[in-house]
């Protein structure tokens, strides 16, 4: 369900698809972060996407004017976990808020894999 924003001058409806472009670019600016991941399903294996194709590792849910956000990621070996998902929390939120005017209500980070960086 599109996002919706209701003023004097009428309504903004901005799609689940846009939110989650930005909330996967705003994750990518994060350090410690590999890239968003799927799960495949028939496997269970963990895959790294592609820049293009952000949008698969999050899912967003919208009521109203109140959004969740879920993001699946990959981290780099090393970095301390929490310090990384709170960072992508604190980016996404903002960068959400920032650009839609829109309330973030949760962002919950699924930490999919660990990879280690050459």
């Amino acid at each position: 369900m599109p996002g919706k924003i209701n003023n004097k001058y009428g309504n903004i409806n901005i799609d689940d698809n846009v939110l989650a472009s930005i909330a996967g670019m705003a994750a990518m600016e994060c350090y410690g972060l590999v890239g968003m991941a799927i799960k495949n399903a028939k496997d269970g294996l963990v895959e790294l996407l592609k820049k293009e194709h952000l949008t698969k590792g999050v899912k967003v849910y919208s009521d109203n004017s109140k959004i969740t956000i879920d993001l699946y990621i990959v981290v780099q070996f090393g970095t301390k976990i929490s310090v990384v998902a709170n960072n992508i929390i604190d980016k996404v939120k903002y960068n959400i808020e920032n650009l839609t005017g829109m309330e973030v209500d949760k962002v919950n980070v699924h930490v999919q894999s660990v990879r280690v960086q050459k």
